[in-house]
Order: C-alpha cells, then sequence, then structure tokens
C-alpha cells in the first residue's frame, strides 16, 4: 500500500505571487509542491534555483518536491539543503559515475533522495539506486521531455511504472508529464502513487476539484489487501 501525493508543479503558477499560488495549492488539499529546477544545459531551459526555493520556504512549511534537470546535481545539494528543499530528485543520465556519493550527500542534508529518467533512459538504469545499501526513496518516471511544461503525456512510459512496481511494491513512483484527468487512470493502474501535474490543476476552474480527482485515482488502483 503506497500513499498518494498530489504535486502541483509550480512551474504552472503564476511566479510573481508564487508564495500565495502555494497555499492556494495546498488549501486545495496538495501534498506536496513540486518545484522544477533547470539549468539551460541538460534542458534547453533555465527555471528556477536556490534563492528561489529559500524564499519561498520562508512562507511555507509544504513539503518541496525538487527536480534537479540539471547536468552537475552535487554541486547543488548543499545550497537546496540550505534554502530548504526537502526532495532532491536528480537525473540517472548524469551521474552514473558519482550516483552514491551524490545520495549519501542528498541523506547527509536531511533531504528525501529522488532520481529520475527521461523517456528515452531504460527503467533498468535506475534498479541499482533501488536497491542500494543506501537507496534512492523514490524513482520519477517522466512522461513527457524535460525541460518545457505543457507536452503531452506519453503513455508508453507506463511500462517503466509497471516494471517498477511490480519489482518494488512499497516504493513511491512519481509521474511527471502531462497529467490530468484524461490520462490519470493510465498512471495510477500502472503502478504511480506521486502525481504532478501543472497546467491540469493551475488551469483549471476549480483546481481542488482536480486534485481530489488525481487522489483518487491512486486510491482507487491500490492492490486490496
Amino acid at each position: 500500500m503506497v500513499k498518494p501525493k498530489i504535486a502541483p508543479s509550480m512551474l504552472s503558477s503564476d511566479f510573481s505571487n508564487l508564495a500565495s499560488e502555494a497555499e492556494r495549492m495546498l488549501r486545495c488539499g496538495a501534498d506536496w509542491l513540486h518545484m522544477d529546477i533547470m539549468d539551460g544545459h541538460f534542458v534547453p531551459n533555465l527555471t528556477i534555483g536556490a534563492p528561489v526555493i529559500e524564499s519561498l520556504r520562508k512562507h511555507t512549511d509544504a513539503y518541496l518536491d525538487c527536480h534537479l534537470m540539471v547536468t552537475n546535481p552535487l554541486d547543488y545539494v548543499e545550497p537546496f539543503a540550505k534554502a530548504g528543499a526537502s526532495g532532491f530528485t536528480f537525473h540517472v543520465e548524469v551521474c552514473e559515475d558519482n550516483w552514491q556519493e551524490l545520495v549519501k550527500e542528498i541523506k547527509s542534508k536531511g533531504m528525501k533522495a529522488g532520481v529520475s529518467l527521461k523517456p528515452g533512459t531504460p527503467v533498468e538504469k535506475v534498479y541499482p539506486l533501488v536497491e542500494a545499501k543506501d537507496p534512492v526513496e523514490m524513482v520519477l518516471i517522466m512522461t513527457v521531455e524535460p525541460g518545457f511544461g505543457g507536452q503531452k503525456f506519453m503513455p508508453e512510459m507506463m511500462d517503466k511504472v509497471r516494471a517498477l512496481r511490480t519489482k518494488y511494491p512499497s516504493l513511491d513512483i512519481e509521474v511527471d508529464g502531462g497529467l490530468g484527468p484524461s490520462t490519470i487512470d493510465v498512471a495510477t493502474s500502472a503502478g504511480a502513487n506521486c502525481i504532478v501535474a501543472g497546467s491540469s490543476v493551475f488551469g483549471a476552474p476549480d483546481p481542488a476539484q482536480v486534485i481530489s480527482l488525481l487522489r483518487k485515482s491512486v486510491e482507487d488502483s491500490q492492490p486490496v489487501s
């Protein structure tokens, strides 16, 4: 049994009112706030860094689920820990040689370690990180190419989610990209329990209703014990 965690993607929020947008999402029932950190190098876009996390932390005690689409994640661990990040998810593609050191460093700073993979990366690449003596605590399956919001959900990525859920029944499995009312059931039935949603939540007339729908889909997909 894994708990649903609904994480509105703050990339879709009004950045000029980030604190109030965060508060609004929490009032609407969000469990986490998903923060997209892009370095303009690993992905062709530049978003926010540690100073924005630090500013937001002053206004909320919410779980800040930070997804680092960066080339050198080790360089970001200390600044993000100091800024108040709760979770630190790095990409497997950039740390095949030093992930053990990276995971250890993330956890030593009090953050939850997660690993993400792009659509073109085989899911087998993350197995060693989940099975390590000092393992990652979450796997994020990108259901779009990372770098931009508002893209179309890639249902073929659900094979990765199914493979992970079969191997690791209690693992937190996050999906990010194109998630909303029309795609959520495909993701949750495959085994995803942490749901990142941007445009479908922020663009909705009633974000609370969408968050509630996403949560119910995770709950309804749980195996009967």
